[in-house]
């Protein structure tokens, strides 16, 4: 029987297909219980969170949630809200899916959408759009 090869030093091996899995299970999970749920805390009354990706610990037993509120306003809020509601969700999420531990939540904000924002604006520059546009060394 062959042994699995071990990664080197500095070499990063990406989450499991068991992980990305039970991410994608909780992550739907969660979803649906955002959406029926009604919270009484005013923090999160009539926001709409987009739930973009969960991350599972390699034990299953932690979940990273990156969440994103429509028009990314009051984002620290919304994340500070979800993170106090986290034990309620997580029970409901025992209740929701089949896994022999039901993972702790911790809600972060998903700053992907200001990265992509922040590229469009730098490609609409014009003075990067020149640079772009103009043809490099190699093919003269």
């Amino acid at each position: 029987m062959k042994r699995p090869v071990r990664p080197g030093r500095g070499v990063t091996v990406g989450p499991s297909q068991r992980q990305l899995r039970a991410g994608e299970l909780t992550r739907h999970a969660l979803v649906d219980i955002l959406r029926e749920e009604d919270f009484p805390d005013e923090d999160l009354k009539g926001v709409s969170i987009t739930l973009t990706e969960v991350k599972m610990s390699p034990d299953l037993r932690h979940a990273l949630c990156f969440v994103e509120p429509l028009g990314g306003e009051q984002a620290h809020i919304v994340v500070k809200a979800l993170n106090r509601h986290a034990k309620f969700l997580r029970g409901r999420l025992g209740r929701s899916i089949e896994m022999k531990f039901t993972p702790d939540l911790k809600f972060v904000h998903d700053d992907t959408f200001d990265a992509a924002e922040r590229m469009n604006r730098l490609f609409d520059d014009p003075k990067v759009a020149r640079d772009l546009a103009a043809p490099s060394d190699d093919e003269s």
